[in-house]
């Protein structure tokens, strides 16, 4: 390691926040899979974002996917994305010197609850490799800056090196787990094929799993080996065999079967995106499994609303009501992350302010516009006919669906005490 490395003390929150998560006895450690691979996908969104204004900045790598790499002669876990990438500015901020408004929060709730399932709900999910690994390093190259390496074992404090000894990233990060003497299972193949399945099979990027595999092979047997099979055989009866006129004698090449390690590339979320599907083929829990990898939330939604509409424009939706109002509901702070816009199963963005009115900040989903244009900014959207009509819609099938929580007195019960103050604004 070259020696410019910097060491940086961790805000106080953050620190007793990795204290918690270290310390602490936890049943649900796989979901830092599914918290790495969202954040990867959200720096894959936001280099994505960037490219419909500025195609040059895929200059640096066009491929946009999420790589997993298990190394288990070093008991190491690899996530590596080629999205955006950070700068050292933002390694030394984002995972470690600003704390987000939901770390306290966060931790209340955990040490209530000893369930670190949710901890992506509050902004920290990086933070959840603690629960596997002694040691995470993180190494980023963003387009604007040189390549770094981020690393902390974490206690107090976190180092920042520019990095001289590792492969040039091209753009986008690459985290490695240096995982707890106990939890190698994370290293096999079908515990992480598992995971992905599970939490993360509709992330909208391909996830490729990168491993070893023992495999037989037939091998030509070589010269010296024939002659000392033949010496074995010096002492044996030989019976010529007679061909039949005409046919020619081969000589086929000797051959073994030995043992060999292959490097397999395999795609592990080859699903169709599940608003693109007609409902009637839906089975609930898958759209349970969706709605909890679109919003970080451990519950299934109270309920769901999923549509199509043609016509004059063309759109498809998925709209989701949750069980609970989320924690800062109401900071003014916060970015409205309710809706996911697609243009033409392209994400655009998640904080679209035109798509839904202030008052329904509480309904998550997605919405899929045939119609609007992939290089949209936001005063095109402000100005935007389509977006009008797609957001009338929107409010008109929310109504449609807290018409169909109201027909079950226990469900509407629990809407009414987790969003009244949002019905009365």
């Amino acid at each position: 390691m070259s020696g410019n490395t910097e060491t940086f003390n961790f805000q106080a929150e953050i620190s007793q926040l990795m204290s918690l998560i270290v310390n602490a006895v936890y049943q649900n450690k796989e979901i830092f899979l599914r918290e790495l691979i969202s954040n990867a996908s959200d720096a894959l969104d936001k280099i994505r974002y960037q490219s419909l204004t500025d195609p040059s900045v895929l200059d640096s790598g066009k491929d946009l996917k999420i790589t997993i790499v298990p190394d288990a002669a070093n008991k190491v876990l690899i996530i590596r994305d080629t999205g955006i990438g950070m700068t050292k500015a933002d390694l030394i901020n984002n995972l470690g010197t600003i704390a987000k408004s939901g770390t306290k929060a966060f931790m209340e709730m955990v040490q209530e609850t000893k369930d670190a399932s949710m901890i992506g709900q509050f902004g920290v999910g990086f933070y959840s490799a603690y629960l596997v690994a002694d040691e995470v390093e993180v190494i980023s190259k963003h387009n604007d800056d040189e390549q770094y390496i981020w690393r902390s074992s974490a206690g107090q404090n976190f180092t920042v090196t520019r990095d001289t000894v590792n492969e040039p990233l091209g753009r986008g990060s690459e985290i490695r787990l240096h995982l707890k003497d106990d939890l190698t299972e994370y290293l096999e193949e079908r515990r992480i094929k598992d995971i992905v399945k599970k939490h993360s099979e509709f992330i909208s990027y391909p996830i490729h799993l990168v491993y070893q595999k023992e495999v037989e092979k037939e091998v030509p047997v070589e010269e010296t080996e024939e002659a000392v099979d033949e010496e074995k055989d010096e002492n044996k009866a030989k019976i010529e065999e007679v061909d039949d006129e005409g046919e020619d004698k081969e000589d086929k090449p000797k051959t073994k079967k030995v043992k060999e390690n292959e490097t397999v590339d395999e795609e592990l979320n080859q699903t169709k995106p599940i608003w693109t599907r007609n409902p009637d083929s839906i089975q609930q829990d898958e759209y349970n499994a969706f709605y909890k990898s679109l919003t970080n939330d451990w519950e299934d939604p109270l309920a769901v609303k999923h549509f199509s509409v043609e016509g004059q424009l063309e759109f498809r939706s998925i709209l989701f009501t949750p069980h609970r109002a989320p924690f800062d509901l109401f900071e003014g702070k916060k970015k409205r992350n309710n809706i996911k816009l697609y243009v033409r199963r392209v994400f655009i963005m998640d904080d679209c302010e035109e798509l839904i009115p202030e008052w329904l900040n509480f309904v998550k989903g997605i919405v899929d516009s045939e119609d609007l244009p992939l290089n949209l900014s936001r005063e095109v959207l402000q100005q935007n006919k389509i977006l009008k009509v797609i957001r009338k819609n929107l409010v008109k099938k929310c109504v449609e669906m807290f018409t169909e929580i109201a027909e079950d007195k226990d469900n509407f019960n629990k809407f009414y005490e987790a969003f009244s103050k949002n019905i009365k604004l």
